[in-house]
Formats: structure tokens, C-alpha cells, sequence
């Protein structure tokens, strides 16, 4: 389906990168679209881009919602290319 997801940022890299953690799962995002990312903040991730910033909060009621509607499984799925989630580092 490919929602754009809430995940936390675990690391900023160079080059308007940073990595997200969600579920067990890392990815590197682009971060060119935001002007200020911190470790710990919530940002809304669609494909490999951070669109917006927000709370934790509202990163939690989002995910809860998105469990509930049986989608956050599939969002999952395809963050990973369909393998099982990748280990934190």
C-alpha cells in the first residue's frame, strides 16, 4: 500500500541522512525536506523520504491506528523488501 509511517530517528548522518528505528527495523532516510533532525524525534517516513515532524505522541496514536486498520504488518513488510526485520545494531 505505501503509507508514509512515524518512526524514530536513531542516528543523524551526513548529508541530510539519518536512520530511523521502527519495530526492530532500521533504514536509512533522506532527511533534505526538514530543516532540523534530532535523535529521538519522531518523523513521518514515506519511500526513503522524512515529510514531517512529529510528536511522540502523535507517532504512537498514528501506529496504534494503523494496527488496528491491519496495515502497520504490511507497511513493515515493506520497509524490509519483504524479509523479516532486520536486527538493531
Amino acid at each position: 500500500m505505501c503509507l508514509a509511517i512515524p518512526a524514530r530517528v536513531v542516528s543523524v548522518d551526513s548529508d541530510d541522512m539519518a536512520t530511523v528505528a521502527l519495530e526492530g527495523i532500521r533504514k536509512p532516510v533522506s532527511t533534505a525536506l526538514l530543516e532540523e533532525v534530532a535523535v529521538g524525534d519522531y518523523l513521518l517516513v514515506h519511500v526513503g523520504y522524512a515529510l514531517h515532524k512529529l510528536s511522540e505522541e502523535e507517532a504512537e496514536r498514528t501506529l496504534q491506528l494503523m494496527a488496528e486498520a491491519g496495515v502497520l504488518a504490511e507497511e513493515l513488510e515493506e520497509m524490509t523488501g519483504g524479509s523479516k526485520a532486520e536486527a538493531p545494531a
